[in-house]
């Protein structure tokens, strides 16, 4: 009898110390919450670009107006969270961004992801990030099949396809420079797309592309594409590659007596083109989503607050545009009220007539940017300069 009672006393205790314990649980759980507000640990955005490599001007200016608008938003927070970037380099290589996106998602939590600001790194980035539910979006891809990745998949950036055809218009139609020698390189997927936006762009507007020469990046012997050149004699030159090879194209094309000037896409914005280039791609243009002159009064803050940070430094496009990106996201996450990119990425999509520093921003259907103006620059004693604004139509 006795050792029954000590059972049944046993089992009695543990049902009682478990029903204290339920009890106790309830008591102590907190009131219901907003979605998203129930952290208070920092909403992590991850950073996918170059610090390092051959295009790390990109990264480094994209991670310059991060900081700008981490800055910004953790006076106030969001959702009463700090946002905190985690940072990597992948050195401009598609294999490291792979294996950095997975990282940041799986192991950092990452909600969201700016960058790459490549077309061709944003491409593989985006089919893990969608894959995974993380919003991604890049502050410098530029070139076709994107978006069209999947609803996860965002970028800020003036597309090819609006301000190639801008461009083209210009260069043909009130410069008259209607033969055009068009260089792309192979390797580049960013260029080989934007080359076949500018064909079209060149035949639409009445001029017509005597010549097509094909290089590599890193190439650095373009002897033979410039001597073909020179003998189809175009009114300009039309390069959809990167800024390195731009340089050392015109300074061959200088050399043997080419004075057509070069024009190409928003690749060419690195300060390297004209420290490499020198004299020989003074007169080129180029398209961008930014500039910082004439701004507008949001931009001019912005403008002001960047030089006062970075010793009087003037903000290029990737650092508008990293800048926009985040504050994108974080608009989103605070319209949604949730810090769930399953969440918050359809507040995003939604995204209209929102006044960027580097423009004004509306996410269509199928959520690529429409950006106005188009800024065509020029290289002027050895700067961009501004050119011509051209406005775009938001259908």
């Amino acid at each position: 009898m006795f050792r029954k009672k000590s059972k049944a006393l046993v089992a009695m205790s543990l049902i009682m110390s478990a029903l204290v314990l339920v009890s106790g649980c309830g008591a102590s759980k907190p009131a219901a919450t907003a979605p998203g507000t129930e952290s208070k640990e920092p909403i992590k955005i991850g950073f996918l670009g170059a610090k390092t490599g051959d295009v790390a001007i990109y990264g480094l200016n994209t991670l310059k107006g991060l900081d700008m608008a981490i800055t910004e938003l953790n006076k106030e927070g969001v959702l009463g969270r700090q946002v905190e970037l985690v940072e990597e380099d992948n050195a401009g290589q598609k294999d490291q961004a792979i294996n950095i996106t997975n990282k940041l998602i799986s192991q950092d939590k990452v909600v969201a992801i700016i960058g790459d600001p490549t077309t061709g790194i944003t491409r593989v980035a985006g089919q893990i990030a969608n894959s995974k539910k993380t919003v991604i979006m890049s502050a410098g891809s530029t070139g076709t099949n994107v978006v069209e990745i999947g609803p996860y998949v965002f970028r800020d950036t003036l597309l090819d396809t609006i301000a190639a055809p801008a461009t083209m218009k210009y260069v043909i139609q009130e410069k008259g420079w209607k033969n055009v020698a068009l260089i792309t390189s192979k390797n580049n997927d960013y260029s080989v797309s934007l080359s076949k936006i500018f064909t079209d762009a060149i035949t639409s507007n009445g001029g017509q592309v005597v010549i097509e020469e094909f290089i590599q990046d890193k190439d650095t012997d373009f002897s033979g594409q410039i001597t073909k050149i020179k003998s189809a004699n175009p009114d300009v030159i039309v390069f959809s590659g990167y800024y390195t090879e731009g340089a050392l194209i015109m300074k061959k094309a200088r050399e043997v007596g080419i004075k057509a000037v070069m024009v190409g896409g928003d690749g060419l914005q690195g300060d390297d083109l004209m420290k490499i280039g020198e004299d020989a791609v003074e007169g080129s243009i180029s398209y961008a989503g930014f500039s910082p002159e004439q701004p507008t009064p949001n931009t001019e803050k912005f403008i002001n607050a960047y030089k006062a940070k970075y010793n009087n430094e003037l903000p290029d496009l990737f650092a508008a545009q990293g800048y926009d990106a985040l504050m994108l996201i974080a608009k989103a996450i605070k319209d949604a009220n949730s810090a769930d990119p399953e969440v918050f990425k359809d507040t995003l999509a939604k995204t209209k007539s929102y006044d960027g520093v580097s423009g004004t921003i509306t996410f269509q259907e199928n959520r690529e940017p429409i950006k106005s103006p188009v800024y065509l620059l020029e290289v002027k004693g050895g700067k961009f300069a501004l050119l011509k604004k051209v406005p775009v139509e938001v259908k």
